[in-house]
């Protein structure tokens, strides 16, 4: 099964946008790790074309907040439509679970015991600031860190998130994560 695990950073903000769209935002850069090359790569937005042979290619795109945020936003840069690849969304997974959002390094300091190493709207900054390889690396890192959740998820059925000083333990049904399932999606790919 292959799975691709993704993120996205932006290069401006709602505010900058004037609209709670994510659609309306621009990419800087989207980083994945796929599973079946066993590799962390980035793309920029001007890379994108390289990009969607892997995602269509895929059996499930995994990331944290994807099916709000991220896959609106990919799907600007897409011709077909990327709702038609199977996602695994994991903030939506603990959500179904639990009835309610919770933040990333809130999981990942509770799950794996590590913090992110920045948030979003200073990856934005950055890369207003041209610290390119700054993004890119917190883009990757957060990539990292959504991977060994689901990892860990996958194997104990259950997350750990952080609130306060508290450690508060989330059963996941993860039965379904794995299935294969078939996929149907319009190709960029000439054929």
């Amino acid at each position: 099964m292959r799975k691709i695990f993704f993120d996205i950073e932006t290069s401006d903000v709602f505010s900058d946008v004037g609209i709670n769209d994510p659609s309306a935002l621009n990419i800087s850069v989207v980083g994945i790790y796929d599973s079946e090359r066993e590799v962390y790569e980035h793309f920029l937005q001007e890379d994108l074309t390289k990009l969607w042979p892997i995602i269509e290619s895929a059996d499930v795109l995994i990331g944290y907040n994807s099916d709000h945020f991220d896959i609106p936003l990919l799907n600007k840069y897409y011709s077909g439509d990327l709702r038609s690849v199977r996602s695994l969304d994991l903030l939506k997974e603990i959500k179904n679970c639990c009835g309610r959002r919770m933040k990333l390094d809130q999981v990942a300091e509770g799950t794996l015991g590590i913090n992110k190493t920045g948030a979003g709207m200073q990856a934005t900054e950055w890369w207003k600031k041209g610290e390119k390889q700054k993004v890119i690396d917190y883009c990757l890192n957060d990539v990292k860190i959504t991977k060994e959740i689901y990892d860990y998820a996958l194997a104990n059925n259950k997350i750990i998130f952080k609130e306060g000083a508290e450690l508060i333990t989330i059963p996941l049904k993860t039965s379904h994560w794995e299935e294969k399932i078939e996929k149907v999606l319009n190709h960029t790919l000439p054929f």
